[in-house]
């Protein structure tokens, strides 16, 4: 079915976890670039109408832009990533969106607790081993990563690819 999604998009990361995600996350496949998941799944592309973009840019409108560094190697089960520092603008987020849509709770309120990440590798645990150690040795080599965050984007995969339907600018000043 069907599903949309709102995330932000992490340019900076795509030359350290480009080849890493190609290798490693499936949903590269699908068109999804290196972001931040801030809710999924929401709602069929075809309930987001002109009213509920509307309520998108409320709940976000005194967001301001902000800056974060992705440096540390975090794991779940199956999965690797990199953790934003600061994690609370994301959290933060997370939850204006949810207090505007609260039918659609993050990952369908299967965790408690929001915990922003950057997937590099999902699916097998010994592929997320391996991933997480190359990630470190690049960390280790490049540094952290200084990005900014200046708008929230809402996907689509209506088409079986995911594609950008709208992006949503933080507030300027």
């Amino acid at each position: 079915m069907p599903i949309t999604a709102l995330a932000v998009q992490v340019p900076e990361a795509e030359p350290l976890v480009a080849s890493l995600r190609e290798r490693y996350d499936p949903t590269v496949r699908l068109g999804v670039p290196a972001h931040i998941t801030l809710l999924v799944p929401f709602m069929a592309p075809a309930l987001v109408t002109p009213q509920v973009q509307g309520r998108i840019e409320e709940a976000l409108k005194l967001v301001q832009p902000f800056d974060f560094e992705l440096a540390r190697v975090g794991r779940f089960p199956g999965v690797a990533y990199l953790a934003p520092q600061p994690a609370a603008p994301f959290i933060a987020l997370t939850e204006s969106l949810v207090r505007s849509f609260p039918a659609y709770p993050p990952y369908e309120g299967q965790f408690s607790t929001v915990i922003p990440h950057l997937t590099v590798a999902h699916g097998e645990e010994s592929d997320a081993v391996r991933a997480a150690a190359e990630l470190e040795a690049r960390l280790d080599v490049h540094g952290p990563l200084r990005c900014h965050c200046k708008a929230v984007v809402l996907l689509e995969n209506s088409t079986g690819l995911w594609t950008q339907l709208r992006r949503f600018e933080l507030a300027h000043g």
